[in-house]
C-alpha cells in the first residue's frame, strides 16, 4: 500500500475513547469510590464468569475486579481503546509489526482483542455493539 493510501486509511479508523484502566480485588468498594469521586454511576456494568473478572465502566474509568491470581494476566494492559472498526484495526496493527496477544472475540459489550504495540505497550481494543 502506499503512503497516501495508508494515510487515508487511517483516517477513515477512529479511536472513540481511551479508558483508564483500574484494577482491583474489592469490586463493590472500588466501583463505589469511583461513582462518588465522578458523581456518575457506571454506565456499564458485567462479569466474565469464566476468566473469574468483574467490570464496570465509570466515565471514562474502567474497573477491573478479580482475584490477584485472575487479575494477573491482565494488569501489563497499559490501556484500553475504544474504536470504530476492530477489523480494520486488526488488519492495521498486524500488518505494522503488533503482536496479538488474544485474537478478536466476543464480550458483553461487543468484541475485543488485545495488541503488543511495537514499541512494547499493550492495550485492549474494544468496538462496543451499535446498542451498547
Amino acid at each position: 500500500m502506499d503512503l497516501f493510501r495508508m494515510r487515508s486509511h487511517i483516517l477513515l479508523m477512529k479511536i472513540l475513547g481511551t479508558l483508564t484502566r483500574i484494577y482491583t480485588t474489592t469490586f463493590d468498594e472500588t466501583l463505589r469510590f469511583y461513582e462518588d469521586l465522578t458523581g456518575t454511576k457506571a454506565g456499564i456494568r458485567f462479569a466474565l464468569p469464566a476468566a473469574g473478572l468483574e467490570l464496570a465502566q465509570v466515565q471514562d474509568i474502567l474497573i477491573i475486579a478479580g482475584s490477584d491470581d485472575t487479575l494477573q494476566p491482565f494488569r501489563s494492559t497499559n490501556a484500553t481503546f475504544l474504536v470504530d472498526s476492530l477489523e480494520e484495526y486488526h488488519r492495521f496493527l498486524t500488518a505494522h509489526g503488533a503482536e496479538i496477544i488474544r485474537q478478536p472475540q466476543t464480550v458483553p459489550t461487543g468484541m475485543n482483542m488485545t495488541i503488543r504495540h511495537p514499541d512494547g505497550s499493550v492495550v485492549e481494543y474494544v468496538e462496543h455493539r451499535k446498542n451498547s
